[in-house]
């Protein structure tokens, strides 16, 4: 941990950070199985250890209680391609090898093999199953740890979330930014430096007085790369840091942190 300077603007990252994103997505993919009127069954021959679903919802059998692991695993199959078909997407876009779309493009691909992988044929399914981002609960602490930093400092939320999916999640989450800025505006995912750009420009002061706090060291490594301060809080989910990171500070949870910064000099 290094100490080094106040710290003016705390930015925090949403997807991971703020809301689970996996458990979201999980109970997204459950609703548009169970509302199927094909549910997925299991495929002649599989084995618990088979790769991704197969197509026209081909499923893993369980070990243990019938039916009921198979689902799990297969639920855990489903949130995972659908994650690498975003990631895969964002790197490609990173790499120039395709034009920027943003992340409601990539959750609707993403949910359109969701459903081709499980029978899932409903336009409507597959609409509602595409803006599961938009439906993600809070973790336990995020809602009070968020209004504990935005009694001292200015808070923004920093998203890879398009505009209108993150204007929307945070009226799901109920969380209570005083500004949210979604990568959206610099056409980039992150960890692209003009993304963190945009928190910079919206703070109005030197990177070495901006807090980014994120589950993901990833991210972290991103905002130091343009000068901003980082804090990394544990979620069950998201990138632990390496060894040989050096995060400013380091935390379980969001009420832990928020005893670890310092007030900013002048501050009630």
């Amino acid at each position: 941990m290094t100490l080094a300077g106040a710290i003016d603007v705390v930015v925090f990252d949403v997807l991971g950070t703020m809301v689970d994103e996996p458990g979201g997505l999980r109970a997204a993919v459950r609703e548009a199985l169970a509302e199927s009127r094909e549910a997925p069954s299991p495929a002649p021959g599989a084995t618990a250890d088979a790769g991704m679903p197969g197509p026209q919802g081909a499923r893993l059998p369980g070990r243990g209680t019938p039916g009921t692991r198979s689902q799990e695993q297969l639920l855990d199959q489903l949130v995972t391609m659908w994650q690498r078909h975003v990631e895969d997407e964002q790197r490609r876009i990173a790499e120039g090898a395709r034009a920027y779309v943003n992340s409601a493009v990539l959750d609707r691909e993403a949910a359109e093999r969701v459903a081709g992988r499980t029978g899932v044929t409903d336009p409507a399914a597959i609409a509602r199953l595409a803006s599961a981002s938009q439906r993600l609960r809070p973790w336990d602490d995020s809602r009070a740890g968020l209004a504990r930093f935005a009694e001292r400092f200015p808070v923004l939320g920093l998203s890879n979330a398009a505009r209108a999916t993150l204007l929307r999640l945070t009226v799901h989450a109920g969380l209570r930014w005083h500004q949210t800025l979604s990568a959206e505006d610099a056409r980039a995912y992150k960890p692209a430096p003009q993304v963190y750009r945009l928190a910079l420009r919206a703070a109005g002061c030197p990177p070495e007085r901006v807090l980014m706090v994120a589950a993901h060291a990833w991210d972290l490594r991103g905002a130091q790369a343009v000068g901003m301060r980082t804090a990394y809080v544990r979620r069950p989910v998201g990138d632990p840091p390496r060894p040989s990171d050096t995060f400013d500070w380091r935390a379980d949870g969001l009420a832990e942190l928020a005893a670890l910064v310092p007030s900013p000099p002048g501050s009630a």
